[in-house]
C-alpha cells in the first residue's frame, strides 16, 4: 500500500467553501453570505457554485440531520446472510421497508448489511424479524449501537489531506439526550427541515413561512434542538461516488471489552473516519468497533484503515468489508405516512 497522500498544500476558495458547507450551514437570514465571507468570495459566487455542483449531482441535498434516538427513534445496522441467487430479490423486499434507509451488499458472508429505523411506539425487533421472514434471509443479525464514537461525513474535497489527520469529532454518545419529550414544535420543525433546503439567497424562507415563525425565532428553537442533542447540524450532503469517493470500506475490529473505549476514541479522531460505533458481538461476527471511511480509490479506502492499524490497533483482528453493490441510500424522514401503511400491512401496528 502507497504511504499517506502529501501534507495539504494550498487549498482553493471552491474548495474551502464545498468543505466548509459539510460542516453547518448557520441559520441566519442569508447563510450563504456568512460563508462566502469566510472562504474568500461574494455571495453570488458561492451561490453559483453551489448550484452548478447541484446541477452536476455532487450536492444532493442541504437538510437537517437530527439524532433518531434523541428523537425517540429506534435505530440499528442489520447484518444477514442470503443465498447468493436470493440476495438480489431479498435486497428488494428490505428496499421497501420505509424506515430503511441505507442497504448494500459487502463483501462477506454476511453479505446484505442495511439501516433501518422506526418510531418510538414501534418495535425494531418485530420489524427486522418481518423483514428476515418475508426476504428469505437465512440469518439476520441486529448490530444497533452500543456507544457512539463519531459521526459526521465530511469528504475532503481538495485530495490534500493527510490519510491520518485527526481532528476532533463533531459529534458523539455524549451529545445524545435520551430523555427528551418531543414537542409538536420539534415535529413540525423537523418536517420542514428534513427537506432539500433551495440553494437562494434566503433558504430558510419556506421553513420558516410554514412554522409562522421569524428567522430569529427559527435559529432559537434550532439552538434549543441542538443543545438537546436532537438537532445536529443544517449541513450540505454530497453524493458519494459524484464526489469521487467512489469507494466505501468499513473497518470492524475485534477488540478486547477493556480497550474498547480507548481504542474508539483514538479511532474516531481520524477525519478520515465518518463513523465510528461499538457494536454487539455474536459466535460467528468477533468484531466489536466499526470505522467507515471513503476514498476515491479501493487503495485509498485501505490505506485509510491501515493507518488506523499501524497507530491505534496493531496487531488487533480486524476485516475490512466493502460495498460491492448499492440497492439504496436515502436520507431517513421521520414521520412519514407510509411507515405506519407498511406496519399496518404487515401486522405491526
Amino acid at each position: 500500500m502507497t504511504a499517506p497522500a502529501p501534507a495539504a498544500t494550498q487549498v482553493s476558495p471552491r474548495e474551502q467553501l464545498l468543505n466548509r458547507i459539510q460542516r453547518d450551514i448557520p441559520i441566519v437570514q442569508r447563510p450563504y453570505r456568512v460563508i462566502a465571507e469566510e472562504v474568500g468570495m461574494t455571495e453570488a459566487e458561492a451561490l453559483d457554485i453551489l448550484r452548478e455542483v447541484k446541477a452536476e449531482g455532487v450536492l444532493r441535498q442541504v437538510s437537517a440531520i437530527f439524532d433518531t434516538r434523541t428523537l425517540g427513534y429506534k435505530s440499528s445496522l442489520v447484518a444477514a446472510v442470503y443465498d447468493e441467487d436470493q440476495l438480489d430479490a431479498g435486497a428488494e423486499i428490505v428496499n421497501g421497508h420505509p424506515g430503511v434507509s441505507h442497504n448494500y451488499k459487502r463483501n462477506h458472508s454476511f453479505n446484505l448489511w442495511y439501516t433501518i429505523a422506526v418510531p418510538p411506539e414501534s418495535d425494531i425487533e418485530a420489524h427486522v424479524q418481518r423483514l428476515h421472514d418475508l426476504s428469505g434471509a437465512r440469518v439476520t443479525r441486529l448490530m444497533p449501537t452500543l456507544h457512539l464514537f463519531k459521526i459526521g461525513v465530511e469528504f475532503d474535497m481538495s485530495g490534500k489531506e493527510d490519510w491520518n489527520a485527526k481532528a476532533a469529532p463533531q459529534y458523539t454518545n455524549a451529545d445524545r439526550n435520551i430523555g427528551y419529550e418531543v414537542t409538536d414544535l420539534d415535529r413540525a420543525f423537523v418536517v420542514e427541515f428534513q427537506k432539500d433546503l433551495p440553494v437562494t439567497e434566503e433558504p430558510y424562507a419556506d421553513a420558516c413561512a410554514a412554522l409562522s415563525l421569524s428567522i430569529e425565532e427559527v435559529a432559537a428553537h434550532a439552538a434549543r434542538m441542538k443543545a438537546a442533542g436532537a438537532l445536529r447540524r443544517v449541513s450540505a450532503v454530497f453524493r458519494h461516488q459524484k464526489a469521487g469517493f467512489t469507494f466505501n470500506a468499513m473497518g470492524v475490529w475485534a477488540v478486547p471489552g477493556d480497550e474498547v473505549a480507548e481504542t474508539g476514541r483514538r479511532m474516531a479522531e481520524f477525519k478520515a473516519v465518518s463513523h465510528c460505533y461499538l457494536r454487539p458481538t455474536y459466535p460467528e461476527w468477533p468484531y466489536t468497533i466499526f470505522t467507515m471511511v471513503h476514498g476515491r480509490s479501493k487503495e485509498e479506502a485501505f490505506g485509510k484503515i491501515e493507518a488506523i492499524e499501524r497507530e491505534v490497533a496493531p496487531g488487533i483482528d480486524h476485516a475490512i468489508l466493502y460495498s460491492t453493490k448499492e440497492y439504496k441510500k436515502i436520507r431517513l424522514e421521520f414521520y412519514k405516512p407510509e411507515f405506519y401503511s407498511w406496519a399496518e400491512r404487515h401486522n405491526l401496528t
